[in-house]
This record gives C-alpha cells, structure tokens and sequence, in this order.
C-alpha cells in the first residue's frame, strides 16, 4: 500500500471514528441530563428552584441537538472538501481565473474562507436567534448581527491576508526552514494581537466605560495590589446589548492588561461576589497559567509548522486527501496550508481530553486561590448565580465532562470549596 493510500485510510478511519465518538458523547448527555430533569441534585436543593434546574436542562438539551446535527454536517463537509474534491475542484477554478502567483494563492484561501462561512452561517443564525431567543439570552437585533459579520469579515481579511501572503512569500523564498521563519512570524502575530485587541479591535464590537462604581473600584483595586497584579485600567462591557449571559476577564498582554467586567455580572452579583470571581481570575496569573499556555502555544505550533514543512513536499500528502497538486510550476502552498488546517483536527481529536483536563485542573487551583483570599462562600454563591443565570445544567454525563469541559461542573467546583460552598 502506497503512502497516499495510507494516508487516505488513516484519514478516513479518524473521520469516522471522530464523529461516531461525538455522537456517542452527545447522546450519552442528551440522556443524562434529560433523566435528571426533574429532580434538583440534593447539593443543591433549597438553592436552585425546580424551574431554573428545568430551564438549564432544556437549554442543554437544544444545544446537544443541534451540535449532534452539525457535526454530521461538519464531517459531511470535511468530506467534500478532500476526498470527494471539493477543494481540488475549487483550486482549479481559481486556477483557470489567474495566473500562477501569490494573487492566485490568497484568492484560493480568501475563496475556501467565504465557502466555509456561508455554509456554517445558518448554524449560527439558528443558535443565536432560535435557541439562544428561546432561553431569553438573546439580546442582539439583526442589524448589529450583521453588523457585527461585517467587521469581523474586513478585519479577517485586513489582518488575515497580510500574515497569509508573508507565510506563502516564505515557503516560497525563504527554503528548507521556511517553517521556522514562518513560526516566527506567526508567533510574533499572535503575541502582538495580545497587546493590541483590548485597545483597537475589542472596542469596534462594544464599548469600554472605566468601572464608575468608585466603592467596588477601590475593593477591586485593594485585591489586586493584595495579589500583587497590576492591570491599566477597570473596565464594563455593554455584554447585555447582545447577550445574557454573564462573564468577567482579563485582556491583553504586559502592560496592556485589563479588567473586564461584562455590565451582566456586575447587575447579578454582590461586591463580595464581584471580588471572589475577580480573585479567581486573579488565580490564573497567580499559578501563571496564561503563560503556560502561552508556552503550550508556542510549542504545539512549532510541532505544527515543523511537520507542515515536511508534507508540503510530499505529494501522497495531497493525492492522499483528494487534491491533484500543480507539477507545472505552479506552487502548491496555499493547498498545503488548507489541508493541514482541514486534516490536523481529525488526528487532535482523540488528543483534546488532555486539554480538557488541563483547563479543569487549572479551574481547580484558581478556586483554590480565590477561596484564600476572598471567601470560598463569596465563591461557591457567585458562581452558583452564574451557573443558573447562564443555564448551565447541573446533572451533565460524567464522560461527555472528561471529554470536551474546560471548566468543572458545578458540583465539582463547588465540592472542592468545601464547607463554605455549603454554607
């Protein structure tokens, strides 16, 4: 058996193994938490009403559903696009349009781009206007979706074409090592988007009001001097003016760093609340877990660009995904950089539990950290808050956590916080 024939196997097995574990996963969630619809989980009896715990489990329930459709939908498409030859056929339109060259190139990603989004658009009208409208966390009107499309699709390709065209001028100038140079410039990109997006992007798709609220500014501000972190600036989100659901973060990069309170959360939690779920934020740059993962980064796109410089030069690597590559000249990067975008998930997938466990574990320690130096019942009630007003189920499939959770279910984060949870 030829390398190509491997590779078409080994692809297709992972394709299909992928989505039948997914759906595995999806129907075994659908069943758990529809079994416990009806009855609150003693831990939390007396502090959730039947209704809320209801709400979630039905709110769950619709987005599994809809996931189990979209995932067939996604590995259907996956298909097309390689060993059907969907992308081989597109790549040869645009070849019969252009001349050989980098405008060719970016035309054949700008093109698989656009594809792409149309056809994973109607999922994401049907989850914001049909499910998120049905559980009342829907707050965005048409015009701003749109709106919203828009600037992400200029400010896609203002950044995207720019970092594309340097990446396929190196693997076509820069050699052998052209992968090394063009991680380098990804990387740097990458670092770079850090520092600028709490100034210049974020702030296209909402507005940034320094906290007016000058008795939780100065407890903020003690906690954080306590901790030893120091941000440029406390921030609220207008995060009702499109959603719901609640949330606090930390943006940016070194001196850029910001606080972000989404105008949701500040509405729905005391001060002592506010302060516990800031302190576990704080927890993360505490145990450096942004670094971490900065570092994982760093790491796994190294790998990445390593290997993609390798079966760029490979032919099975195209012939094996259903794509006929150019022998007349004409160069092949573009191909090569979708394919592995295309194929790398396939392979990954069986790998993201460790990811999964990782981020828990990481939730854990900040927990932790947050119960030492503010309260561990301040901690438990806030995210307890967040738990029922963001409709997070209660009862989920204890595989489907271990599987794709980043964040421990409520029972657990709530068991480690220990008696102050129960308080």
């Amino acid at each position: 058996m030829s390398a190509s024939e491997l590779l078409t196997l080994a692809f297709a097995a992972f394709l299909v193994a992928g989505l039948v574990v997914r759906i595995w996963l999806t129907s075994r969630q659908i069943r758990h938490v529809a079994a416990h619809r009806e009855s609150v989980p003693a831990a939390f009896a007396g502090r959730v009403s039947l209704e809320a715990h209801r709400r979630a489990a039905g709110y769950t329930i619709a987005k599994a559903r809809v996931g189990l459709i979209e995932s067939a939908f996604a590995a259907a498409v996956l298909l097309g696009w390689t060993l059907l030859g969907g992308l081989d056929a597109l790549n040869h339109a645009v070849q019969s349009w252009l001349v050989p060259g980098m405008v060719q190139q970016l035309a054949l990603l700008a093109a698989f781009a656009a594809i792409s989004g149309l056809l994973d658009l109607p999922f994401a009208l049907y989850n914001t206007f049909v499910i998120e409208e049905r559980f009342g966390f829907n707050k965005i009107t048409w015009k701003l979706w749109f709106m919203d499309l828009a600037r992400g699709v200029a400010l896609g390709a203002a950044f995207g074409l720019p970092i594309a065209a340097l990446i396929l001028w190196l693997m076509g100038a820069a050699g052998v090592w052209w992968w090394l140079w063009a991680w380098g410039v990804w990387m740097g990109f990458n670092l770079l988007l850090l520092v600028i997006y709490p100034m210049f992007i974020a702030p296209l798709f909402n507005k940034f009001q320094p906290l007016q609220d000058e008795t939780l500014k100065r407890r903020v501000t003690e906690l954080m001097r306590r901790c030893g972190f120091a941000a440029k600036g406390l921030f609220v989100m207008d995060g009702s003016r499109r959603s719901a659901h609640a949330n606090a973060y930390f943006t940016g990069f070194g001196a850029a760093k910001r606080v972000v309170f989404y105008d949701t959360l500040l509405a729905k939690l005391s001060p002592d609340e506010v302060d516990a779920v800031l302190a576990h934020e704080l927890g993360h740059f505490k145990y450096k877990h942004i670094t971490k993962r900065i570092a994982l980064m760093l790491t796994l796109s190294f790998v990445g660009f390593a290997l993609l410089g390798w079966l760029a030069s490979r032919a099975w690597f195209y012939t094996g995904l259903g794509v006929r590559p150019s022998l007349a000249g004409a160069p092949n990067d573009a191909l090569a950089l979708l394919l592995f975008l295309l194929v790398v998930p396939v392979f990954a997938f069986f790998v993201s539990p460790l990811a999964a466990q990782l981020s828990r574990r990481h939730e854990f320690q900040a927990d932790a950290f947050a119960a030492e130096q503010t309260s561990g019942h301040d901690l438990a009630t806030a995210l307890l808050k967040l738990y029922e007003d963001n409709a997070s189920t209660l009862t989920p499939d204890p595989v489907f956590v271990k599987f794709y959770y980043s964040h421990p279910p409520a029972s657990e984060r709530l068991a480690r916080l220990g008696a102050g949870a129960a308080a």
